[in-house]
């Protein structure tokens, strides 16, 4: 069969495929932690939660998996900021030692110089 030039029909499966790209559902990440905490409780299977929102049980577990990771990365964040916040406090408290350290000294080599220098009486 010969087409015409110029024009090339497309594969109805191309183009099925398509309109379903086009028109799938976009979720929110409020829906998306629903549909998660849905499947963590267990009251229904994880098939029968995917079958009910229309979704594929893939898509669920990469859902699940990086909802785990987010709040894995958070609880991580709030320890380290702690330690970092800890850490801080003890920098500044053996900065401030030092420095008095340091004016200590300074003001024992100005007396000492001064009494080198001072005229003998």
């Amino acid at each position: 069969m010969r087409q015409k030039s110029g024009t090339q029909k497309e594969p109805a499966e191309k183009v099925i495929k398509d309109i379903r790209r086009a028109t799938r559902k976009q979720y929110s990440a409020e829906e998306k932690i629903r549909i998660v905490l849905e499947g963590l409780r267990g009251e229904e299977s994880i098939a029968a939660l995917c079958r009910r929102e229309g979704i594929a049980e893939s898509l669920y577990y990469n859902w699940s998996k990086e909802f785990l990771e987010a709040g894995k990365k958070r609880s991580a964040g709030d320890t380290a900021r702690a330690a970092t916040s800890d850490e801080v406090k003890h920098l500044r408290r053996e900065a401030h030692d030092l420095k008095e350290v340091v004016a200590e000294q300074a003001l024992e080599l100005r007396l000492l110089k001064k009494s080198m220098i001072a005229p003998s009486r």
